[in-house]
């Protein structure tokens, strides 16, 4: 077997500006609607040296989501079970909105592939981040059973929680559109509401 040769630090740049570029086409037009002309275009390099690197768009597409899982599951993976759950949950929420500012990209690509049907995610889906969901809905099962937090559905929480930050990168020129901020201060205004309205969902008593 032979050995793969390190890549040279040239190599590694170009391959990082390739998968930089790719982010950006994949977010804005989707898989179907992306192509390896306009990947090509946005890294600054020809069609061929882009072959030169990535076999084609689906591996280029392959990597940016490999990269991303980890990512993706890391806000549901700090839930911590000897913490308050009420603070874990709504600290939950925060991380979530955070990506959606700092990753909106990342954000549309996961998006644009499970609008698909997740054709090349889909072991991902039903693997990794079911597992997970399964474990931190027992997990929020036990708080409500305890007590400790108010009578919610662990599974249909959690997709609630999903809908309402990742809304602010998936649909952001909506958003953008009607608010109309001059950079990213309606995420500030958006942690506050959002907070608000779990904590009022999630405590027993239904206080603040």
């Amino acid at each position: 077997m032979t050995e793969q040769r390190p890549r040279t630090r040239i190599q590694e740049k170009n391959r990082a500006m390739i998968l930089e570029a790719a982010l950006d086409v994949f977010s804005q037009h989707g898989f179907r609607g992306a192509t390896l002309d306009q990947i090509a275009k946005a890294a600054g390099l020809s069609k061929p040296n882009v072959l030169y690197y990535f076999a084609s768009k689906e591996a280029i597409h392959g990597e940016l989501l490999a990269g991303l899982m980890d990512t993706w599951l890391e806000p549901l993976r700090a839930l911590d079970d000897n913490g308050d759950p009420v603070g874990e949950l709504l600290d939950y929420v925060e991380r979530k909105l955070e990506m959606s500012r700092d990753m909106p990209r990342e954000s549309r690509l996961f998006a644009g592939e499970v609008l698909q049907g997740a054709p090349r995610f889909g072991a991902f889906v039903t693997g990794p981040l079911k597992t997970l969901v399964d474990e931190k809905a027992a997990l929020i099962r036990g708080w409500v059973e305890a007590g400790r937090i108010a009578r919610v559905d662990p599974y249909h929480l959690i997709f609630a929680i999903w809908a309402t930050t990742q809304h602010y990168a998936d649909f952001d020129t909506q958003v953008r559109a009607i608010l109309q901020p001059e950079d990213n201060e309606h995420f500030d205004d958006a942690r506050v509401f959002l907070r608000g309205m779990y904590s009022g969902l999630l405590r027993p008593d239904g206080s603040h």
